[in-house]
């Protein structure tokens, strides 16, 4: 499985699905779509954002992967536009990276 993460990982999320066999690559900075292809979107099984800000990204990669699976891992509410092509929203507080990393891994 290959992940691309956006944003800070606080919550150590990414290091959590590196730890179940996901192959996480990680865009700290804005995830433009040239990014997001140099990143390898278009064979990403999972886009995991932890920074709502970087909500836009969610549309360009849904553009270029029609399957790829968004999973929001943020305590931050995210903007309207993004909510539709959001497969999971999840709180940090109410569920462990552990957990997530296990679900998006299985």
């Amino acid at each position: 499985m290959k992940a691309i993460l956006i944003g800070p990982d606080d919550d150590g999320l990414g290091d959590a699905l590196e730890a179940e066999g996901v192959d996480v690559t990680r865009i700290p900075e804005v995830a433009t779509r040239p990014a997001l292809e140099e990143a390898g979107v278009t064979g990403a099984d999972a886009l995991v954002l932890t920074d709502t800000g970087a909500a836009t990204a969610i549309p360009v990669a849904k553009d270029l992967n029609d399957d790829l699976r968004v999973v929001v891992y943020t305590d931050a509410d995210l903007p309207d536009f993004a909510r539709g092509q959001a497969d999971l929203i999840l709180d940090p507080a109410l569920l462990s990276a552990d957990a997530v990393a296990e679900e998006l891994a299985a």
